[in-house]
């Protein structure tokens, strides 16, 4: 795990370097202070050192306090700027390997548990971090110097220790092992609690639609009282360190002072000592709750860290190793005898022996019942994921010997699930070329009819959607996500239902628009309207993950009853 998360210190490597230093610093003045301290009281007050003595050692010990402020102020400033750049490095790494993983990845860990440990997990180690490189040095410096310290003044009353810190280093190590499984059930119950509000948020028009906001308040109520039994059926082990230490070190303290009374009156030890030897205790006492705190943190954060080093050992499947294809030549596309489950165990593939050849600027309809894998097929295209068996060629070549970014940027894709980001349309629109200029844009958008209405707006083209596009209506997302995909000036251009929010008369002008304009460029349609694909080339029937017919739209009806059967049920409908 360590090897995994030591990069991430690059670039704050001497802040992490500096903060033990100075921390070490900060602990030889607070070592050296009691000491001082006890000088002024056997010899300044009690010996013949008198006054000038008492004010001269007291100048030192307040020079030294100065000192180990000095020291302790940049020991937080550096141990700050090193955490918070770590946590900066590993939230970046986390973010790009994340950019790396194909749907398939993504879906074995979910969304919401992606962004738990984007977010809490890498805080929680952040706050580790500060206090492994603070902390982690300064406690340990400070049990070793007081331990001597306190032995060098009276080594007899130093056995006191070996009854104490056993007992405190039994208790920790319990606490330890017992703690950490609890404390990974917590973070699983913080991904399940996520991913509801995620979902609760993406689908609030809904909730309110169908007037659910009282079920969902009681989805969230559950998901945050799981939350809250997991995090106190962990912390109640925690808690126990706190009155464990404190009952430690004042019984400690109790020892120390009856037999070291009992040593001062039979004039055995001097006051001063005694007073530094007290001193010490605390120090060595405190610096061993430190050390339990320590302890605990990491305790806590290893569960933490197992999950971040989860994501970062998950291996994409779908890479660019042995690509070898610099270009793609040409739009055209071919199935060879491809099979598709989303994952090996499923009992039956989604696709299934699938065979077909699309001639480069073809157009191609896509018809079937909803399930019958209409966007996974399209999907293996641009390689959104690999095929179980059989291959899909680009251009004459193999999908998989393209670098995904040549594949990707010759295929454009507008989704069923329309996606713009926060910023103005024009910022949106050149997410499909960052170079096109304002002419390009608006001719673009001409083509997909979005000029109409984006003209209407005030601020035009530099209207704000707001995020995930809220500020425009479905149909309107749709246009745009469609201009977007033209800007590529793609090889192939897939459009999954992606007129379905918009009225027959636009989606007759959208296609018009293709065919004048998309003339060498392969269109692939997925529709649940058959007037969307009757003018295409050719119209695939998809029936339970297999071809069930291709043929014009004349041809279909007469000789695929499934085409038929949806035709006449759509043309029923628009009778009625």
């Amino acid at each position: 795990m360590i090897k995994k998360l030591k990069p991430c210190i690059s670039g704050y490597g001497l802040y992490t370097l500096l903060t033990p230093l100075v921390m070490i610093g900060e602990v030889g003045m607070e070592v050296l202070i009691p000491y001082v301290m006890s000088l002024i009281v056997n010899n300044g007050i009690e010996g013949d050192g008198g006054t000038a003595y008492t004010v001269k050692m007291g100048l030192l010990m307040v020079g030294m306090a100065i000192v180990s402020l000095i020291f302790g102020s940049l020991g937080a400033y550096f141990s700050s700027k090193a955490s918070m750049g770590f946590s900066k490095n590993l939230r970046s790494k986390l973010f790009n390997k994340v950019q790396d993983f194909s749907f398939k990845n993504v879906d074995h860990f979910s969304t919401a548990s992606l962004v738990t440990r984007l977010t809490t997990d890498v805080t929680m180690v952040q706050n580790s971090f500060m206090m492994l490189i603070k902390m982690a040095f300064r406690s340990p410096v400070m049990l070793i110097g007081a331990l001597i310290m306190a032995v060098r003044v009276k080594p007899d009353l130093s056995l006191v220790f070996l009854v104490s810190v056993p007992v405190l280093a039994l208790s920790m190590t319990f606490i330890m092992t017992k703690a950490h499984p609890r404390f990974r059930l917590m973070l699983d119950r913080y991904d399940k609690m996520n991913s509801d509000v995620q979902e609760n948020l993406i689908g609030i028009r809904a909730v309110k639609a169908f007037v659910r906001e009282d079920n969902e308040k009681k989805k969230f109520s559950m998901g945050a009282e799981a939350v809250r039994k997991a995090q106190i059926s962990a912390e109640k082990l925690v808690i126990l360190t706190s009155p464990i230490m404190q009952m430690t070190m004042y019984a400690t303290i109790v020892a120390v002072l009856w037999f070291g009374g009992k040593m001062v009156i039979g004039e055995d030890m001097q006051i001063g000592d005694l007073s530094a030897f007290v001193t010490y205790i605390n120090q060595i006492l405190m610096s061993l709750m430190m050390l339990s705190m320590i302890f605990m943190m990491l305790v806590i954060s290893r569960a933490s860290v197992s999950r971040i080093v989860e994501v970062l050992d998950e291996q994409p499947d779908i890479t660019d190793e042995n690509a070898s294809q610099r270009e793609v030549y040409d739009g055209s596309v071919e199935f060879k005898n491809v099979t598709f489950g989303y994952n090996d165990t499923a009992e039956e593939a989604v696709l299934k022996n699938i065979d077909l050849k699309i001639a480069s600027g073809e157009t191609i309809g896509i018809i079937g019942a909803t399930g019958s894998a209409k966007t996974t097929l399209v999907s293996l295209i641009p390689r959104l994921y690999d095929t179980s068996e059989g291959e899909v060629l680009v251009g004459g070549a193999n999908v998989k010997s393209y670098k995904l970014e040549k594949l990707r940027d010759a295929v454009s894709v507008v989704l069923q699930k329309n996606v713009l980001f926060s910023g103005t349309i024009k910022e949106n629109l050149r997410w499909g070329d960052k170079n096109a200029t304002d002419e390009q844009i608006e001719d673009a958008c001409k083509s997909a009819c979005a000029d109409e209405f984006i003209s209407g707006f005030p601020d035009g083209y530099e209207t704000d959607l707001g995020q995930g596009g809220v500020n425009v209506s479905g149909g309107q997302k749709q246009r745009l996500c469609i201009a977007r995909a033209l800007l590529k000036k793609p090889k192939i251009i897939i459009l999954d239902d992606s007129t379905s929010a918009v009225d027959t008369a636009t989606d007759a002008s959208i296609r018009k628009a293709f065919r004048e304009k998309l003339g060498d460029t392969t269109t692939i349609i997925i529709a649940q309207r058959i007037s969307s694909v009757r003018d295409c080339d050719r119209i695939i029937v998809l029936e339970d993950g297999r071809i069930d017919g291709i043929g014009t739209h004349e041809e279909l009806l007469a000789s695929n009853a499934v085409y038929r059967e949806v035709y006449d049920s759509q043309q029923k409908g628009d009778e009625d």
